[in-house]
């Protein structure tokens, strides 16, 4: 990518849409972000959060180093209209990178689908060191964004997954999933399920992606011996993580801060047995025996968003998309 330290080219939007990508390739990227920091070699801070007494809006930063590429990137997100329905909030996300071994800056770009491809990404990693051996069964909770993309990810994880539950309450948002399955996997289709409760008991892995709102939330009880329950949005009652077995967390400082929803009546969270970045680096397994019950839950690092926006800056570079901005000239 060359460049000169007085330009930064900038990916908007249609910019990032019209990449092509593999789910494959976004996996593996996305993983080598996880065994970097997991060896010490990336660097990941908390993140800093600022929210309005009246609680309206709410931002982060964050700031992290990908020892692998390297390169140093920023993130930031805000949020507006909290209280609002979804169609009244403003959302903002971007994603600035810089080279560090020329000094250079790489790109600046709308964060909207490294988020919307690295999250299901994890829930499938998740899933693929989570889940019990011979494994058939998914279910996923939700329509939205995390849940259209959910089991094209996992079966690109666990591409012997037989039967694919979807528990939704929208129509469109279920054409959706089944689009979005048929582009990635002609093959497949859904199966859409009425009783929430027992297709969990039915499901092997299953991956919690519904919205703040939703009334679904599966209970502990309703689990199958060697389940693994995902969270990545909501659809799971809290004694999903307070009965597991083995608990698992992309960060467990971040669900202390993030899962709230999930405490008990005195704020509490058990312990987390192991981070995604150990048992991807194979120093640990996730789980010990087939018929453990595993919560996990999923939230964001910077180090994968950045190495997947790198690697969406080096697609877009070689396709010469982006605007070239004089910004420090």
């Amino acid at each position: 990518m060359d460049r000169d330290d007085t330009t930064l080219r900038v990916l908007s939007t249609s910019d990032l849409a019209g990449l092509d990508i593999t789910l494959a390739d976004v996996v593996d990227t996305v993983e080598q972000a996880y065994r970097t920091l997991a060896a010490g070699q990336s660097d990941n801070p908390r993140k800093l959060t600022v929210k309005p007494a009246d609680g309206h809006s709410v931002s982060y930063a964050m700031l992290g180093r990908d020892g692998a590429r390297e390169v140093v990137a920023i993130k930031t997100s805000y949020k507006h209209g909290l209280g609002e329905s979804r169609d009244k909030q403003h959302y903002y996300t971007t994603l600035t990178i810089y080279d560090d071994v020329t000094g250079l800056p790489v790109a600046m770009m709308d964060c909207s689908r490294i988020g919307s491809l690295r999250t299901p990404a994890v829930s499938a990693l998740l899933a693929r060191e989570c889940a019990a051996p011979g494994a058939t069964t998914a279910l996923v909770i939700g329509t939205g964004t995390q849940g259209r993309l959910a089991l094209p990810f996992l079966l690109t994880t666990l591409p012997d997954l037989e039967r694919l539950l979807l528990s939704g309450t929208h129509p469109d948002g279920t054409a959706a999933v089944r689009a979005e399955l048929a582009r990635h996997f002609p093959d497949r289709d859904i199966e859409l399920v009425t009783d929430l409760d027992r297709a969990a008991r039915d499901a092997d892995v299953i991956v919690a992606t519904a919205g703040a709102h939703t009334p679904a939330a599966i209970e502990a009880e309703n689990l199958k011996p060697g389940a693994t329950a995902i969270l990545v949005g909501h659809g799971l009652a809290p004694s999903t993580l307070h009965r597991a077995d083995r608990v698992v967390a992309t960060s467990e400082a971040q669900m202390r801060v993030t899962g709230t929803d999930m405490a008990d009546a005195e704020g509490n969270f058990p312990p987390v047995d192991l981070e995604l970045p150990v048992i991807i680096s194979g120093v640990s397994k996730a789980r010990t025996t087939p018929e453990q019950r595993i919560f996990a839950y999923n939230s964001g690092l910077v180090v994968t968003d950045i190495a997947l926006g790198h690697r969406f800056a080096q697609l877009a570079a070689e396709q010469k998309l982006g605007t070239e901005v004089a910004l420090w000239r």
